[in-house]
């Protein structure tokens, strides 16, 4: 049976791993290794504890840093799990610390690696996320792509090889875990109504730091719609260092677990945020999304009309939340649910 071992480290990660995890039960050993990059509990526990991903076999516990500190621990610390395991494949997932360093240490080691989210690019260098996604894609071994536009993206760059189109793994999550979700008291715990909010993320490093922080709050607070903010542990700490605090209509309050976070868009009239994984989670769910950044990786959502980027601009926040983006049509951007399937037979074949 062949092993494989699954690194994950922040919430959308978490996420991805599931439906893999429940692809290759009966087909591979999967080891689970979570970096800690998010170390917050409510960032990282509540997603095993809710998805059913079996605990991980090694925990890095990195917690937070510069990019290089991140990035250098956790490089220290997954080069021997890695010689131990001596894996058939590392997996990894997205564009984060955790994927830099995790494809770094098996490159050097001889590692076979696995990128899911392969391809994707927002052509964008002053985004951390874009440098890690162009050196995975150059030192992995199989390129595992969410869309067309994906495989697109790596041949312009001329990289063909090991190159497979499966869709996106995040569909698959909607697929298996948005019915659960319904079940959710999120709503209800809150005091909300169905259509009656707009949610909202904040955790971009460019976001969470002077002066688009404070464009975003001043912004944000005076919006005429209510606002729920789920309050990412970055953000708060970024909000005290500077002095800032939401007011008007924005309503902050602790971070939510996956399925209740699913259950709180799926109630939303729009979702405003600038994380990749929830724009996708959006248009899975057909709620309009307004991206706080200029680029995204996702443009197939905004082609599609149910996505419109407005950066941390006080009068394109307000136009879009007046008009919200609503396509004529939601078709499947990104594969049919499926991707974990044809990852696992292609891992474990």
């Amino acid at each position: 049976m062949a092993k494989v071992v699954s690194v994950v480290g922040n919430r959308p990660q978490y996420v991805k791993a599931a439906p893999l995890a429940l692809a290759l039960a009966g087909r591979a050993e999967v080891v689970g290794v979570d970096t800690g990059q998010h170390y917050d509990p409510e960032l990282s526990q509540v997603f095993y504890d809710e998805l059913g991903i079996a605990p991980p076999a090694h925990r890095l516990e990195v917690g937070s840093g510069s990019h290089a500190e991140m990035t250098a621990r956790i490089l220290e610390r997954i080069g021997p799990v890695l010689e131990a395991e001596r894996p058939d494949w590392c997996v990894v997932y997205g564009d984060t610390n955790s994927t830099l360093a995790a494809v770094l240490a098996a490159a050097k080691l001889g590692v076979p690696i696995a990128h899911v989210e392969a391809g994707l690019r927002s052509f964008d260098r002053s985004m951390p996320e874009e440098l890690n996604r162009v050196v995975a894609d150059r030192v992995s071994d199989l390129l595992l792509c969410p869309s067309d536009e994906a495989v697109a993206n790596l041949a312009a760059e001329g990289i063909a090889d090991g190159v497979a189109m499966v869709g996106d793994v995040m569909a698959d999550a909607a697929r298996l875990f948005g019915p659960i979700a319904e079940r959710s008291t999120a709503l209800a715990d809150l005091g909300l109504e169905p259509g009656g909010y707009a949610l909202c993320t904040i955790h971009r490093e460019a976001n969470t730091r002077p002066p688009a922080l404070g464009r975003l709050v001043d912004a944000l607070s005076g919006l005429d719609v209510d606002v729920l903010l789920p309050l990412h542990p970055r953000t708060r700490a970024a909000l005290e260092r500077a002095g800032l605090a939401f007011g008007g209509r924005v309503r902050v309050t602790e971070p939510v677990g996956y399925l209740a976070f699913t259950a709180l868009l799926r109630g939303a009239s729009m979702l405003m945020t600038d994380s990749g994984g929830a724009q996708k989670e959006a248009w899975f769910h057909h709620v309009p999304c307004i991206t706080l950044r200029e680029r995204t990786e996702w443009v197939e959502t905004v082609r599609a009309g149910g996505n419109v980027l407005v950066g941390d601009d006080a009068a394109a926040i307000r136009a879009a939340v007046e008009s919200p983006p609503r396509p004529a049509a939601w078709p499947p951007l990104y594969g049919d649910g499926h991707a974990a399937e044809r990852i696992a037979a292609l891992l474990a074949p």
